[in-house]
């Protein structure tokens, strides 16, 4: 683990280390100043107000299969939440959400060859602490503070690990996905809802029916046609809100 009292992010930090350091190297720190979630969108990450980390991991499997890394972390993150009473759920493939509202980003980074995966970073941003977030974001975002749970960063974090640990290891040496599969089921926001996804900033309505064995979401058209959906092809948003 190594743990900083500031940085630019964690990511970069991590990427720049990554083929140096071993797998299931840590990367913590107490700020950052240049904190990023998906799509380069700014993630605020204010001193002490919240978990911002990185994994640097080194899997035997293909790059094809990177994507499902991100799952494993989704689960891995409502389980341990859950396991400290804090009642949250999915929305596929990427955010945590608590009360409706996201209290938790997950940006993973694939550095590859044709065949191999040389790492993956993989980012958690966690607001803990935050009550006042920004006039762009604050009916969106929301924190466990603010939802009126307390827990410690440390046991968070400790939490997080442990269960991560038990799914990667699932995963990558034993391949199994079953486990992860089922939380990512048991928690999600958006099984059974109509959403919306967006793509190329096109909105359809759909059905979201399930989560196949690949991970990838299964949604169902106004036509009553079945569609599998790959994390990073869209965008997703509630029917009436952020879920």
């Amino acid at each position: 683990m190594v743990h900083f009292e500031s940085i630019d992010s964690t990511n970069n930090y991590a990427k720049s280390v990554a083929n140096e350091k071993v797998d299931g190297t840590v990367i913590i720190s107490e700020e950052q100043i240049g904190g990023r979630g998906r799509l380069g969108k700014k993630w605020h990450s204010r001193k002490y107000d919240g978990i911002w980390m990185s994994i640097i991991l080194k899997p035997y499997i293909s790059p094809m299969d990177a994507p499902f890394i991100t799952l494993i972390a989704g689960a891995s993150i409502v389980k341990a939440l859950d396991n400290l009473g804090i009642k949250s759920t999915i929305k596929w493939p990427n955010d945590i959400i608590l009360n409706n509202k996201k209290v938790c980003g997950i940006l993973t980074e694939l550095s590859a060859e044709i065949e191999r995966v040389n790492y993956i970073v993989l980012g958690i941003g966690i607001n803990v602490k935050t009550l006042d977030f920004p006039e762009d974001i604050k009916n969106i975002a929301t924190s466990i503070k603010k939802e009126r749970y307390e827990a410690s960063r440390v046991d968070i974090i400790r939490n997080i690990l442990e269960e991560f640990e038990k799914n990667y290891i699932d995963y990558t040496v034993n391949g199994d996905k079953s486990k992860t599969l089922d939380i990512c089921r048991k928690f999600s926001a958006i099984i059974n809802k109509e959403i919306y996804i967006i793509k190329n900033n096109e909105k359809e309505i759909v059905k979201c029916i399930d989560i196949n064995s690949d991970g990838n979401l299964i949604i169902q058209d106004k036509e009553g046609n079945k569609k599998e959906i790959v994390s990073g092809e869209v965008s997703i948003r509630g029917e009436h809100g952020y879920v």
